[in-house]
């Protein structure tokens, strides 16, 4: 008894070709020519294996279809742009809010599976738009008081956070929409994903208010000799930061890194809140 080989293949088994020997008083054995075809076969699933893996591995890098590479790409700027959306919007919607990056399957996810802790943001919300009302409205009679020094720059800061509040009328109203419209969806439909759009677009659009009315409130208060001059510098600084990401609201609504301007310019913001409170408090200046 002979045993043939089969020539062996990367990630295959060796398959033997017995050849038995025939019986005394017996005529020879048929032939078996399905051997050499399963061989032949058993070639052809190997090479076919080998360049399967060989696409899949230049799929994963990148190297493969366009369609592919596009959509690896934008999961990169979506890590990108998690943390800083996340940092800033935080701020409205909690923790572990999807961003305007993320697949719209996992917006859908998340707005469906925590509807209380958004439903506890926007009323959070709503307590903080006639807040910044009164706040501006009050700094504007503040500054009359003292003598009018800096008054056109809180007139400024006036118009500028009447206008942010109405923006963020409409970044709320679409952000009730969207959590209305995600129950009971079993996946994204066009009308859900224009709801997020537009939601994601108010956001954008917000900024470039937000920054007016930081940098005519800075302004306001330092010619009325209510601040230092180093919170006048913050104010324009963050200001302007959230001018020039506002500038980009179409990819921010995209979902750019460029919404890690914006964080920078809405944590001045706050810095320059809490210090110009509590030196108005204090009754210093």
């Amino acid at each position: 008894m002979g045993d043939t080989p089969a020539p062996a293949e990367e990630y295959d088994v060796l398959y033997c070709v017995a050849e038995r020997q025939p019986r005394e008083g017996a005529g020879p054995l048929p032939a078996h020519p399905q051997h050499d075809g399963e061989t032949l076969e058993h070639r052809h699933q190997v090479s076919d294996r080998r360049n399967s893996n060989e696409r899949g591995s230049d799929t994963s890098s990148g190297r493969g279809e366009p369609g592919v590479h596009d959509a690896n790409r934008r999961r990169r700027r979506g890590r990108l742009s998690r943390v800083g959306g996340r940092s800033e919007r935080g701020v409205f919607f909690g923790t572990g809010a999807p961003t305007y990056g993320d697949p719209l399957g996992e917006v859908l996810a998340y707005h469906a599976e925590n509807r209380g802790a958004v439903a506890v943001s926007v009323g959070l919300e709503a307590v903080k738009l006639p807040l910044l009302l009164l706040f501006v409205t009050g700094l504007h009679g503040l500054v009359q008081r003292r003598g009018g020094a800096g008054a056109d720059w809180s007139r400024l800061a006036v118009a500028a956070g009447a206008t942010l509040s109405a923006v963020f009328a409409l970044f709320q109203t679409t952000h009730i929409a969207v959590v209305l419209a995600a129950d009971g969806l079993a996946e994204p439909t066009p009308a859900f994903e224009l709801v997020w759009q537009l939601h994601a677009a108010a956001f954008a659009l917000a900024l470039p208010a937000l920054g007016a009315t930081f940098i005519g409130a800075a302004l306001a208060t330092h010619a009325s000799g209510l601040t230092r001059p180093w919170q006048r510098l913050l104010g324009v600084a963050g200001g302007s930061l959230l001018i020039l990401a506002g500038a980009g609201n179409l990819a921010i609504a995209d979902g750019s890194p460029l919404l890690f301007v914006g964080v920078a310019g809405f944590a001045a913001w706050l810095v320059w809140l809490v210090v110009t409170g509590l030196r108005l408090i204090r009754g210093q200046g």
